[in-house]
């Protein structure tokens, strides 16, 4: 269930022509790599450009740009079978740009497209060009072991748009199962499948059955051992699908880890950040005239990022400041180590001196490396973390996510947050994202006296208020047909909490060059709250098998290894040890570490890969809500 090492196995595979990866492709096997805009996001978390260069990848091209002719070298192509990437294969074929072309396509190529290309080549006399062609199931970015996304931006708006024509949302559909296929036979494995009944969530839950039953009808199928090169499991996974709409607070609220900070705030993307680069003058946080910006790579290689992810932001400062300590001991110790036995008064036998000091130089220049990368990952989690410093004193962040936590657990009031939202803290993106969790939060739906006051703050402070506006109407709406707004609609939260502590951050009006320890050194550990996310309490209840529980009972179920119609819950009692969880719509850091939090509590721990349509920040979702208010008309 390693999804990213999965998937990196079939594009190297593809760089090596489809063969065995057990062979050396980095000989005298050079050769070029063509990409289009999506599988170019698709490799970019996988393999850097040593890896790629240590598999004879000499230049990676993109297909849309022009190219000149390298004669006498291979190119394999990794990109989506679209029409108009069908046109530059085949002009490049015609042109002759390369030795030989060894096409990859993301998904099976359609075909009439296959018709076009053939007829493309066999009209240009070129056909002898086209090496290969191969299916290879790629439609997903795997961005960590149990992290995915189908890399489909705005899909939450594409499926909830009032204005979308039949045929746009069967595309926004058809890729999405083309996605989870892709990402099922990448694991090698064919779920069980549960989902709400009604919505996208359902509709994509049916066509994606019928897909995986179509592959299984015959003996040796994509699911068969050694098909693909790829090893089928025999374990069942639960794939769960939901809808975005199943808890809107999670994807609005503000974080306070550090995965999910470092994506809601500094814009994480594909697993790497970008970053402005520190000014010479100190000055005010987040603002650097003139300044580049330094990018900064973080994925499973890195130590620190997978050993604090999920630590909150304080604890992350103490721990930057901790393995710095560590660092300089071990330097402290070689240095030494590699001075033992100078300047003694010849008490020593010089043969034994020598030996020591070349025994002692080895071991030291055997650990500097090790020890070298280390500081490398520890100065780059230091510049991250100033960069998240600086916006949380900036804007306020841990009161407002102290705010929305009171709410989510029934007890914050307005006041509480009316009295924030007029302080004058906060960016008017972060006032409107806690006026969305107030109005989510409630059991019914806000007066319209609390609204236009929500409203006119919302308005002096420039914000725009149409994504308050369409949620309000989302409720009210949802209110009336069910006559009830609960966590399996909107995301109310409900449970108990520890008391959260107030002025988390009692911030010192400190300077901001200081080491980081020092500036965070007032900042008071968040006291997580005890409430359980929607989310991970519906999971919970599928894996579980939980009898007499909402979802468990109410949740169709699909079984693509039987006939159509014949699945019945009886076939998804579980326990399940694994399971895929899929946010339609979009989803976060957030949300994610809630699952994952939940799944290693378990006792077996529970296997849990997430994946989405995208990976939104908070901002980026509330953009789509505020599109979807202004298409629906506003009020």
């Amino acid at each position: 269930m390693n999804i990213r090492q999965k998937q990196t196995e079939v594009v190297l595979r593809a760089l090596n022509f489809n063969g065995a990866l057990g062979k050396d492709s980095s000989g005298e096997s050079y050769k070029v790599i063509v990409l289009d805009r999506f599988t170019k996001d698709i490799i970019a978390p996988l393999l850097r450009l040593n890896d790629l260069r240590k598999h004879g990848v000499t230049l990676h091209l993109m297909l849309e740009n022009e190219r000149q002719p390298i004669p006498d070298v291979p190119a394999v192509y990794l990109v989506q079978p679209s029409p108009s990437n069908i046109e530059r294969i085949t002009a490049d074929a015609v042109a002759g740009l390369y030795d030989s072309m060894h096409l990859n396509f993301t998904v099976p190529i359609p075909s009439k497209l296959m018709e076009q290309l053939a007829a493309g080549v066999v009209k240009a006399g070129c056909l002898s060009r086209i090496s290969k062609l191969y299916d290879q199931y790629l439609a997903f970015i795997a961005l960590e072991p149990t992290l995915f996304s189908l890399g489909q931006p705005e899909a939450y708006l594409e499926l909830n748009d009032p204005q979308a024509r039949d045929y746009q949302i069967e595309a926004a559909v058809l890729n999405i199962v083309d996605g989870l296929f892709s990402v099922c036979v990448s694991l090698g494995v064919v779920p069980i499948i549960r989902c709400p009944r009604g919505g996208a969530a359902e509709h994509i839950a049916g066509a994606l059955d019928a897909k995986l039953r179509d592959s299984l009808k015959s003996r040796t199928n994509l699911f068969s051992e050694g098909v693909l090169g790829l090893s089928a499991s025999l374990s069942r996974p639960l794939l769960c699908l939901f809808d975005r709409n199943f808890d809107l607070t999670t994807v609005v609220q503000h974080a306070w880890t550090y995965k999910p900070l470092v994506h809601d705030i500094l814009g994480l993307k594909l697993n790497r950040i970008a970053l402005q680069s520190e000014a010479s003058v100190p000055g005010p946080p987040g603002i650097h005239a003139g300044a580049g910006k330094k990018h900064y790579d973080v994925d499973d290689k890195d130590f620190f990022w997978e050993a604090c992810g999920s630590h909150a932001f304080p604890k992350v400062a103490e721990e930057v400041e901790t393995q710095l300590q560590r660092y300089r001991a071990a330097v402290d110790e070689i240095n030494k180590k590699t001075a033992a036995g100078a300047g003694q008064d010849g008490a020593f036998d010089p043969d034994e001196l020598l030996r020591r000091s070349t025994q002692n130089l080895m071991q030291a220049v055997s650990s500097l490396p090790e020890l070298q990368e280390q500081k490398k990952v520890l100065d780059k989690h230091t510049n991250i973390a100033t960069s998240l410093l600086g916006a949380i004193k900036m804007r306020a962040l841990d009161q407002y996510y102290n705010v929305a936590e009171d709410l989510l657990v029934g007890k914050g009031d307005l006041q509480a947050v009316l009295k924030l939202l007029q302080s004058g803290k906060g960016a008017p993106m972060d006032k409107l994202r806690l006026a969305l969790i107030y109005v989510l939060a409630q059991d019914g739906l806000p007066s319209d006296q609390e609204l236009l006051e929500l409203e006119a703050i919302m308005r002096s402070g420039g914000a725009d208020v149409t994504p308050l506006q369409y949620v309000r109407t989302l409720k009210r709406n949802n209110l009336t047909g069910s006559g009830k707004m609960g966590a399996e609609v909107l995301g109310h939260h409900g449970g108990t909490a520890m008391a959260s502590q107030n002025n988390l951050l009692d911030w010192a009006d400190k300077t901001f060059g200081q080491g980081l320890s020092q500036v965070a050194k007032g900042v008071k550990t968040l006291l997580s709250s005890a409430r359980q996310a929607p989310l991970a309490g519906c999971v919970e209840a599928l894996m579980e098998g939980k009898a007499g529980s909402v979802e468990f009972e109410s949740y169709a179920v699909f079984d693509p290894k039987l006939a159509p119609g014949r699945s019945s819950i009886e076939r998804a009692k579980g326990p399940f040890r694994e399971g895929i969880i899929f946010m339609i719509g979009g989803g976060n850091y957030f949300e994610r570490e809630t699952l994952l939090s939940w799944a290693q509590r378990c006792t077996p721990p529970r296997h849990v890969v997430y994946g989405a349509t995208e990976l939104l920040s908070g901002e980026e979702f509330v953009q789509q809500l505020s599109e979807l208010g202004r298409r629906s008309g506003g009020r």
